[in-house]
């Protein structure tokens, strides 16, 4: 296809007309998608039903440690759902404390836990004038609220096809002692699908951070959310990286079941250094007896061990494979070509990002709003919500079915041309 720069102003008010007319057919029908987040859909939340008939009025509830499921104790997590999820996440079974069903709420508590006693002694950050956190982009735009919430200062990090831009994160996290943290994705990131380099993951190793309560937030969140067999990203364990550079305690590594069990009733985890552990089990001493025991026992007992969630993950690749597939034939076919977007074709996680023309990101989404289909925000993938080049648009194919996403994404290509010509009939007009 000509790329829209190449026509005249003729020939762009002419397809403008075309597709205008094909935009009010849609339209009319009211209809109503939707791909704003990263849901599972129905069919995938059917594939752990069995999970709710592991455990009955008759199961025998006592764990390994021989404490019985229903009663208070065991405050970090009983043994089997330790190793299920240490194995998932590719750490030692003594590394990981076990919490309730989010991992989100887990990286909340862990700011707020910063913030208002320190991290291993030191000064809590909201004793401090500054507190600064890097926030590679786009990226996950509940990180940024959460960090937002508590008034840190938000530095965006370009992102690269290997990660952060990390002559930017050398820079800032080895002179700056404001700055506290960095946000990552590094395993099929949100929104981009990006999976870090060896080379990425062992520069953050070898950081010399100005802070000494500087910590990685590792958020891997799609560490086993491959979308093929044949074509899958490696991700080396940070945990260990940092350890060989002689950085034990730099890194907190996030990570639950809610994208591979239920959503709402989920495990998450954290894994990180005994010393940092040990910190972060003095406050649940006090905020907890123990989270949700029969819950980690359902989740053990069904899966089993990680041969079994890996087993189970395939089917989940099954039901989300040919949406992502849609989603990029759709965009391959009519905008292939065209010059007025790009995106990245990812093996895994949860969303494809779309990069507009400079300034069309928001009118955009407005304009597939406007036929039907609801979108994530333009500039959420930015803190703040604020996408300097209003260029960015996350798509999320996992809630829709294939034929809804069809339908959608023929909207949104629709709207992407419609904007687009706009854009390029206002500068060839000028």
């Amino acid at each position: 296809m000509t790329p829209y720069q190449n026509l005249s102003v003729e020939e762009l008010t002419a397809q403008k007309r075309e597709l205008e007319k094909r935009f009010d057919e849609v339209k009319a029908k009211n209809l109503k998608l939707d791909m704003s987040r990263g849901k599972p859909s129905k069919a995938q939340l059917d594939l752990s039903m069995g999970m709710m008939d592991v455990l009955n009025s008759e199961s025998d509830l006592v764990c390994e440690e021989g404490v019985d499921c229903r009663n208070y104790g065991v405050l970090d997590g009983i043994r089997e759902a330790k190793q299920l999820l240490a194995d998932m996440t590719e750490v030692p079974k003594d590394n990981i404390v076990i919490f309730g069903n989010s991992s989100l709420n887990v990286m909340y508590d862990t700011i707020a836990r910063s913030m208002t006693h320190g991290v291993m002694g030191s000064t809590p950050w909201c004793k401090l004038e500054k507190v600064k956190f890097l926030c590679p982009v786009p990226g996950y735009d509940r990180h940024f609220a959460i960090t937002e919430h508590f008034g840190i200062e938000m530095i965006n990090i370009p992102m690269t096809e290997e990660g952060p831009d990390m002559d930017m994160v050398e820079a800032y996290v080895n002179s700056d002692e404001a700055v506290k943290g960095i946000w990552c994705v590094p395993k099929y990131s949100n929104p981009q699908g990006i999976t870090y380099s060896d080379n990425t993951v062992r520069r953050f190793a070898r950081l010399k951070p100005a802070a000494k309560d500087f910590r990685i937030f590792w958020d891997n969140a799609y560490g086993i959310h491959h979308l093929y067999d044949d074509k899958q990203d490696h991700l080396i364990e940070i945990l260990m990286e940092c350890k060989k550079e002689g950085n034990p305690d730099m890194v907190y590594k996030f990570c639950s079941t809610s994208k591979i069990s239920f959503p709402g009733s989920g495990v998450a985890a954290i894994a990180a250094s005994s010393a940092n552990l040990a910190d972060i089990r003095k406050q649940m001493k006090i905020q907890t007896i123990g989270h949700d025991k029969l819950n980690q026992l359902r989740h053990a007992r069904f899966y089993k061990d990680i041969h079994g969630m890996v087993e189970h993950m395939k089917k989940h690749a099954d039901i989300l494979r040919p949406k992502f597939e849609t989603v990029l034939s759709v965009m391959e076919k009519e905008l292939g070509g065209l010059e007025i977007g790009s995106w990245i074709r990812p093996r895994g996680g949860y969303f494809i990002s779309f990069d507009a023309l400079e300034g069309c990101a928001k009118a955009i989404v407005a304009k597939a709003k406007e036929a039907g289909v609801v979108m994530t925000e333009a500039g959420a993938t930015f803190p703040y919500g604020k996408d300097p080049k209003d260029s960015n648009i996350r798509i999320a194919p996992s809630f829709p079915t294939p034929e809804e996403l069809e339908v959608a994404t023929d909207i949104f290509v629709l709207s992407v041309k419609l904007v687009s010509i706009d854009k390029i009939l206002s500068e060839k007009t000028k």
